[in-house]
């Protein structure tokens, strides 16, 4: 049922499902195919989710790495290389079978975008690799616009009991660009600062300050201090204008926000480990390792990154 067209190619399908009889009916006979052709098993779901898996594969659940999602994808910019690919690398030279459910009914509507973008990207990231990665969708509970994305975002669409090529799947590069969309403005309450050579410090004794005030713990400020102070540098060379930077805090985050004259014109940029040889090229990667919360906006110049960081 899982095995017929994903001998030699990638395949990516969603997994559309209304009930817990219809994700376990979709979900273990996926994972113990793929135990029975001695493939590596990987399982990144939200912890609820995850319980019902670890529970109905009984003995084999030690045989499968188990990830909560909520936790390993809380940034969904960070999926793809510190999830998919880390797991995917791991096991060179043999064909992968992951279960990955980066959407779920608690994304906030500022999260959701990166999962759409991630969820197209994995087509280009995964593009030539043995691999299959299923991706349910709860049709009960989630933004039926969300289910809409699905349809373009997977080539395959799936029940429990079927399964058919979908009809709106598109371009992964053209469907995330979909999303990079201007973000919300930054409030009139927000803190700003120039960001030039001379200010690299101004701003790494900023945020800081912000975050210990915001009540982040030491390990999650000296993350957030890294992130930022990474983004100021690359802005610092690869600009001739400087940029500007803003943080804010709300009832549940703190917001920093840096932007330049710019441009990212890779799709998979923060997305794709960068070589050992090559020089350069890690900054985005490293933001979105340590930060909550990642958005972009991109285009021919300018660009504003915004990181979050939950309190």
């Amino acid at each position: 049922m899982y095995h017929s067209r994903d001998l030699h190619e990638f395949v990516h399908p969603a997994l559309f499902y209304a009930n817990r009889h219809e994700y376990l009916a979709g979900t273990i006979p996926f994972v113990r195919a793929g135990l029975a052709a001695g493939e590596p098993v990987m399982v990144a779901v939200p912890e609820g989710n995850l319980e019902l898996i670890r529970d109905a594969l009984g003995a084999d659940a030690a045989r499968v790495q188990l990830h909560d999602m909520a936790v390993a994808g809380r940034n969904p910019g960070r999926i793809i290389p510190r999830v998919l690919l880390a797991f995917a690398d791991a096991h060179p030279d043999r064909r992968v079978r992951i279960i990955g459910e980066p959407v779920w009914a608690g994304r906030t509507a500022a999260e959701y975008p990166a999962c759409a973008q991630h969820e197209a990207l994995i087509n280009a990231a995964f593009a030539g690799r043995c691999a299959t990665i299923l991706c349910p969708y709860d049709t009960g509970r989630l933004d039926r616009n969300w289910l809409d994305d699905a349809y373009r975002t997977h080539p395959v669409l799936r029940t429990a009991a079927d399964a058919w090529d979908s009809p709106h799947y598109a371009d992964p590069i053209t469907v995330a660009d979909g999303f990079n969309l201007p973000l919300p403005p930054s409030p009139p309450h927000a803190e700003t600062l120039t960001v030039d050579l001379h200010a690299l410090w101004a701003l790494r004794r900023l945020v800081t300050a912000q975050a210990l005030a915001a009540g982040l713990a030491p390990d999650r400020v000296a993350d957030l201090t890294l992130a930022v102070n990474e983004l100021a540098a690359n802005t610092v060379e690869h600009t001739g204008a400087g940029g500007t930077f803003s943080v804010w805090t709300t009832d549940k985050q703190l917001i920093c926000q840096l932007a330049d004259t710019g441009h990212i014109s890779e799709p998979l940029a923060g997305r794709i480990p960068a070589p050992a040889d090559q020089l350069g090229g890690r900054g985005l990667l490293l933001v979105n390792e340590l930060c909550d919360l990642v958005r972009v906006h991109t285009r021919p110049g300018a660009t504003t990154v915004r990181v979050h960081m939950y309190r």
